[in-house]
């Protein structure tokens, strides 16, 4: 695979550190086990074709491609830490989940098999890159008309470097440390116009909300909060 001009080196080597955490539900990346379902539920009700093939773009440690892949899915994931893609395959062979894990940037997969997934998910994962407005526009390539475009992201407000990133990562403890970077963050209109220039169209957005003193999470919907989901639907 030739060097993709879309990708943070530090964002790559935070994640090869994380890696051996992915699975860990009690550990520092709990808060993604504990979002998963409520996350799953937002694509699975969006989604018509029956055993859809789904990319899983910046897949990690597999937590979602597994869950999309048990709700009877067929499952690419692909991402650019290997040691987390080793995670994830090591995870899914133990498990008797047939998941297509590649080493691959989506702009390759996009040209390799362009219009061939009914949804693509992109969860937690276009405020880690340069260009997230290019990541957009290749899963969109990657959708059959009428496919379905699934991002989660954490919205630039002042709430949520106080809540997401103070909060959430230095004082509860709930992401490690360096995870984010507020000039990263991304407002719900950069998103939708992001979206719009691919050829997407808005459908849903719900937000995560989490809750400190019971410690968990629910879902507002119609809100574009601190961690919002965004549904789109390509044209054609």
């Amino acid at each position: 695979m030739t060097e993709s001009p879309n990708v943070d080196v530090r964002e790559i080597s935070h994640f090869n550190r994380l890696a051996e955490l992915w699975w860990d539900p009690a550990g520092k990346m709990g808060q993604l086990h504990a979002i998963n379902g409520l996350r799953l539920r937002f694509i699975t009700d969006r989604i018509g074709a029956v055993e859809p093939r789904i990319a899983d773009v910046g897949c990690g440690g597999g937590i979602l491609a597994e869950a999309l892949a048990r709700s009877g899915a067929r499952v690419t994931g692909i991402d650019l830490s290997q040691m987390s893609l080793d995670i994830a395959r090591q995870h899914a062979e133990r498990n008797g989940l047939d998941i297509a894990y590649r080493y691959l940037d989506v702009a390759a997969l996009a040209r390799a098999e362009a219009g061939t997934f009914d949804a693509v998910t992109c969860m937690e994962m276009l405020e880690h890159v340069p260009h997230p407005e290019q990541v957009i526009a290749a899963c969109a390539q990657l959708l059959k008309p009428g496919g379905v475009a699934f991002f989660s992201t954490i919205n630039r407000t002042l709430k949520a470097f106080l809540f997401a990133i103070l909060a959430g990562e230095y004082i509860l403890g709930l992401l490690p440390r360096g995870t984010h970077s507020y000039r990263k963050l991304i407002r719900p209109v950069e998103l939708r116009a992001w979206a719009a220039a691919a050829g997407l169209e808005f459908n849903a957005v719900d937000s995560l909300m989490y809750n400190p003193w019971t410690r968990r999470f629910r879902v507002v919907a119609d809100r574009e909060d601190i961690n919002y989901m965004a549904s789109f639907t390509k044209r054609g």
